[in-house]
C-alpha cells in the first residue's frame, strides 16, 4: 500500500476539502502536498492569505503533530483556542478540534497517526517547543523523504517508512532520538544536508558543526551519509560552489563570491571552481554573458 503526494486544498485534515467560512477572503486556496504511509497522514502546507475554516470531529485516539515554519496557525478547540507561532510546534491528540484559522504567508506542517502507536498516554497533555530541535528537524525531513519517493517504495518499505515516523515522533515527544538507528540514516542525512544548505555562508560550517547541531556524533554523521556517495565535507563543498556559480550568474566579482561561500581567498575559489567545471569563473562568467 502506498501514497500519493497529490497537491490538494485542505490543511491539517484525513477529510475531503473543507468548506472555508464566509470571512475567508475571496479566491482563498492553500497549497498542500499529502502523503499517507499506511495509517498516518502527512501534510505539508502553505497559504498567501488568512484562511478560517471548520474541521469535522477526529477520533479520540488521532494524534496530531502541528509545525509551523512561518506566519501563525489559531487551532479552535471546543471551549479554547490555541495559538502556534511560526518556528514552533505542538503535538495533541485531535480530540474536541472543530476548526483552525491561520495567518497571511503560513506554511507548516501535520503529521497525524494513532496515539496509540506512539504510547499509550500519547497526546494527554499538550506537548509544544521549538521547531528546529534536533527532534523536530529529524521527523520532518524523514516526513520530506515520505512525500518524495513513497511511490518507489515496496510493502515493506513502506512499513519500515511508517516505524521510522512512529520511532522520530516518539523522539520528538520525549526529546530523544537514537541518532545510531539504521533505519534513521536517510532521515539523518537529509536533515544534516538541510541545515547546511541553511548554513553555506557560515565560516564555521563543518561536518563537527552539524554533527553537534543535530546531537550525533560525526561518525554517526558520516555513516549517514555513506549510502550517499557524498561525505559531508563533499557535499558542503559541492553546494558552495553550485551557489557561487550562481552568483557568478548575477554579476558578482570572483573575490566577492570567494568571500561570501567561504572560500580561503580568491585564488582557492578558482582552483576549486576549475577542478570541478573544467573552467575558470572568469570563463564561466565571460560565457554566460548575453551576446
Amino acid at each position: 500500500m502506498s501514497g500519493s503526494p497529490e497537491p490538494d486544498d485542505h490543511i491539517g485534515s484525513c477529510d475531503r476539502p473543507p468548506e472555508y467560512a464566509a470571512d475567508t477572503e475571496l479566491g482563498a486556496r492553500v497549497q498542500t502536498r499529502e502523503t499517507r504511509v499506511r495509517d498516518a497522514l502527512l501534510t505539508d502546507f502553505r497559504t498567501a492569505i488568512r484562511v478560517r475554516s471548520g474541521t469535522t470531529q477526529r477520533a479520540a485516539d488521532e494524534l496530531r503533530l502541528y509545525v509551523v515554519h512561518r506566519g501563525s496557525w489559531i487551532l479552535q478547540y471546543s471551549g479554547s483556542r490555541l495559538a502556534l507561532p511560526g518556528g514552533r510546534f505542538m503535538v495533541q491528540r485531535a480530540t474536541g478540534l472543530t476548526g483552525f484559522e491561520t495567518s497571511p504567508q503560513t506554511a507548516g506542517a501535520t503529521i497525524a497517526l494513532p496515539a496509540g502507536a506512539v504510547g499509550s498516554h500519547a497526546g494527554d497533555r499538550s506537548i509544544s517547543g521549538s521547531a528546529v530541535t534536533p527532534e523536530v528537524r529529524l521527523l520532518l525531513a524523514h516526513a520530506s523523504l515520505l512525500h518524495d519517493t513513497i511511490d518507489e517504495l515496496t510493502d515493506h518499505g513502506i512499513g519500515a517508512a511508517r516505524n521510522a515516523l512512529i520511532e522520530l515522533t516518539r523522539g520528538v515527544m520525549y526529546r530523544y532520538v537514537d541518532g545510531t538507528e539504521p533505519a534513521l540514516a536517510p532521515a539523518l542525512a537529509t536533515a544534516a544536508r538541510e541545515l547546511a544548505d541553511q548554513w553555506l555562508t557560515h565560516p564555521d560550517l563543518t561536518p563537527s558543526l552539524l554533527a553537534r547541531q543535530l546531537h550525533v556524533s560525526i561518525r554517526t554523521l558520516s555513516r549517514a551519509f555513506a549510502d550517499t556517495g557524498e561525505s559531508v565535507a563533499a557535499y558542503i563543498r559541492r553546494r558552495r560552489l553550485e551557489e557561487a556559480r550562481r552568483a557568478l550568474t548575477a554579476g558578482q566579482t570572483v573575490s566577492e563570491v570567494a568571500a561570501r561561500w567561504q572560500f580561503a581567498d580568491s585564488s582557492h575559489f578558482i582552483r576549486s571552481f576549475r577542478r570541478r567545471y573544467d573552467q575558470t569563473p572568469a570563463q564561466y562568467a565571460r560565457n554566460r554573458q548575453p551576446s
